[in-house]
Parts: structure tokens; sequence; C-alpha cells
């Protein structure tokens, strides 16, 4: 069976021109309006909490999937990670991990609390293209998620 739907993405990254060029390559495969970016983990946990000002739930869909950077301020990927995996109404919203590091501690960490992928940035716009026609391909078209049937 091949599912087509549009999927929510919550994404984490704190680096503008990254968010900016992040953005525009989604907007090759989904509609703007189910793209929403925060700048850091403390406010990726606050909208996932519905914390002000993420209460409007029209503005601010339910996530279906996370795209979370490792290096931000005031929380980081991995304690927002973590975080996340341990709320009983979050844990299930699958997270990937999309962070310029190749560490093998980040990958084995990550995956270790919950991560259900770890992409490496691509070094260029038309590769950051690629990369998200392939998370939206898996992620809307193939795998069925959380509270689907």
């Amino acid at each position: 069976m091949t599912l087509s739907r549009n999927i929510n993405i919550l994404i984490a990254e704190d680096d503008e021109d990254d968010i900016l060029l992040i953005q525009k390559a989604f907007e090759k495969c989904l509609p703007r309006e189910n793209i929403v970016c925060v700048t850091d983990g403390e406010l990726l946990l606050q909208y996932l909490r519905r914390e002000d000002p993420y209460t409007n739930t029209q503005a601010y869909p339910d996530p279906d999937i996370i795209l979370l950077d490792l290096n931000m301020p005031r929380k980081d990927g991995k304690a927002a990670l973590e975080e996340i995996k341990r709320h009983e109404n979050f844990k299930k919203i699958p997270v990937i991990i999309f962070t310029t590091s190749t560490l093998k501690n980040d990958i084995d960490t990550t995956y270790s609390l919950g991560g259900n992928s770890f992409i490496t940035k691509p070094g260029n716009f038309e590769e950051l293209v690629k990369v998200t026609q392939e998370i939206n391909a898996y992620w809307a078209k193939t795998v069925l998620l959380p509270g689907e049937n």
C-alpha cells in the first residue's frame, strides 16, 4: 500500500540560514503551512506542551515528525530528545536528528535516547532538496505513523 498525505514537520534549528534553506527545500514537496520552526530545545518543548505562544493548534499543528539539530542554545538536541522520549504524550513522535555532526558518539547517543534517524546535513542546496524529498517520501508515503491504522 502506498500512502500519500501531507505531514506536519516541526524543525528545531538555531541557524537562521539553515532554517531558510531547509524550508525552501521542503517547499519542493510540502505546503509551507506544514512546516514550523523553533530555534532551540526549550522552544521545541514549549511547542509540544502547547505553552504560550504555541497554544493555537491551527497555526501550530501537532507534528508528525520532528527534525532536530543537536547544537542549539538553551537546551541542545540531545537534552530535548531525551525529554521528548521520556514524555508519555511525545515519545511516539518520530525524531530525525538533522545535524552537521558525523561523530560516532553523537550517532550512538541519539539512537540510545530514542532517535529514529540520524542524517548529516548536506553541504549544498541540491543535496538538501534530495534529502528533504527522501524524508517526505519515507515519512509521508511509506510508513504508518503513530495513531494511523
